[in-house]
């Protein structure tokens, strides 16, 4: 480490011999009072107008980004009163030529660059990472202001370790992890903002809506991690050797994820699978919710919420029960006794599935006679519905118990099954007491 640690001493005794000059001002006390006189009034002032600014701002229904925004600066009224009222204090100060300004000066910068802190970082939900960019904003500029900003550069610039031709130093670290955050945030911002506005395309079919929000998400975030090495001045070639090394790493170690994001790009390319959809995956059958980078959401009747891996729809057989039609078609099987008339069974089966709610008018049942049983005569009706994501067992249910009503009101009976045993050549069982 080359840095010579009496540059940065050397410069702290001239900040420090400032800050005394400025203690030692016959003008302070007066700077001091007019700022907390400032300060007194616009926190006054605030208290009085912030409920009547809050109900007004409470009438923003269409863009929540923008109410909490707002209201994040209303919370900090006093702030903003004191930042303006300090402005136009320094200003009339300077024009009047006060022999001294250094100190109101300070404040007006300090609470400035505190208000727009706080207010930009409004914008960034995780409260954790929305402290850290606002205490490093905070530092940063506080070394700006004082003047030091220079002599940390060169000192975090000295700490570091070379890789052949490539020195890597604190520094550099710091503005890559910042550079990176940035840009980063602002890509998952615009692919929001544009994700946002292509769901609301109704041109587009569900899946292509998907597929593209995805694409644009994936192609922005590689863009800001480029952007971002680039700009603090990172060769790319040096890291062509260690990127091949990560990519067999994770070509092995991360096989299924790589697998299930593959799968879902492939899902909604080929539109086999949209939000919406009722499906049966091996035992599970349910509708659609959201179609994510790694899995699939499936909603069952009882509640319950499946994360199916993307890579099961492709390796496994999906029935997909609306994929080019709403139309369903269910089967119910049943047998009545050899007594009655098959022609009346099957005109009293159909009728009894219309009468069904949800039997859809457009698609007849239909009911045939499909073979003599041995204790019945063997049916099965057949009906449409266009709502298979409201269950298939309820509905089923429902035409058994037409259908019943049907049989019984008209006296046809439902046999139960029996079997005839006959005995030859029968021989006299002794008794026990031969």
């Amino acid at each position: 480490m080359n840095y010579d640690f009496n540059s940065l001493f050397d410069t702290l005794p001239q900040v420090f011999d400032r800050i005394t000059e400025t203690v030692t001002n016959p003008y302070l006390m007066l700077e001091a009072a007019i700022i907390a006189t400032i300060y007194l009034v616009s926190l006054n002032t605030a208290r009085r107008t912030e409920p009547a600014l809050e109900a007004l701002a409470r009438n923003i229904k269409d863009s929540p980004g923008l109410l909490r925004v707002i209201i994040s600066l209303l919370r900090r009224l006093e702030w903003v009163y004191f930042v303006f009222l300090v402005a136009i204090g320094w200003a009339i100060l300077v024009n009047i030529a006060w022999p001294n300004t250094y100190l109101i000066y300070i404040a007006l910068l300090f609470s400035l660059v505190w208000l727009l802190i706080t207010i930009i970082t409004q914008a960034i939900r995780n409260r954790g990472f929305r402290r850290v960019i606002a205490m490093g904003a905070w530092i940063y500029l506080a070394l700006v202001i004082v003047g030091i900003d220079d002599n940390i550069a060169e000192l975090l610039n000295d700490i570091g370790f070379s890789i052949g031709s490539f020195r890597i130093s604190l520094l550099l670290l710091i503005k890559v992890v910042v550079t990176l955050a940035v840009t980063l945030f602002g890509s998952v911002t615009i692919g929001n903002f544009l994700d946002r506005r292509i769901q609301r395309n109704e041109e587009l079919t569900p899946s292509l809506r998907i597929l593209i929000g995805k694409i644009l998400r994936i192609t922005l975030i590689v863009f800001a991690g480029v952007v971002a090495i680039s700009a603090v001045g990172i060769d790319l070639t040096v890291l062509s050797v260690l990127s091949g090394a990560i990519g067999v790493g994770i070509g092995f170690g991360l096989q299924k994820v790589v697998s299930n994001f593959i799968s879902g790009l492939i899902i909604l390319s080929d539109r086999s699978i949209k939000p919406g959809d009722t499906i049966s995956v091996g035992e599970t059958f349910g509708w659609i919710r959201e179609l994510r980078a790694r899995f699939i959401s499936v909603v069952t009747r009882d509640g319950r919420e499946y994360l199916i891996p993307n890579e099961d729809f492709i390796t496994r057989e999906v029935i997909n029960w609306s994929f080019s039609d709403d139309l369903v078609r269910l089967d119910v099987s049943f047998g009545v006794s050899f007594d009655s008339d098959p022609h009346q069974v099957t005109a009293l089966a159909i009728e009894a599935a219309r009468n069904v709610p949800r039997v859809v008018d457009d698609q007849a049942p239909v009911c045939w006679m499909t073979k003599f049983g041995d204790s019945s005569l063997e049916f099965v009706l057949r009906f449409w519905i266009k709502d298979p994501q409201r269950g298939l067992t309820n509905i089923r249910g429902q035409v058994l118990l037409s259908l019943w009503d049907a049989l019984k009101a008209n006296g046809v009976k439902i046999p139960y099954p029996h079997r005839e045993l006959i005995i030859k050549n029968q021989e006299q069982v002794p008794s026990s007491n031969d």
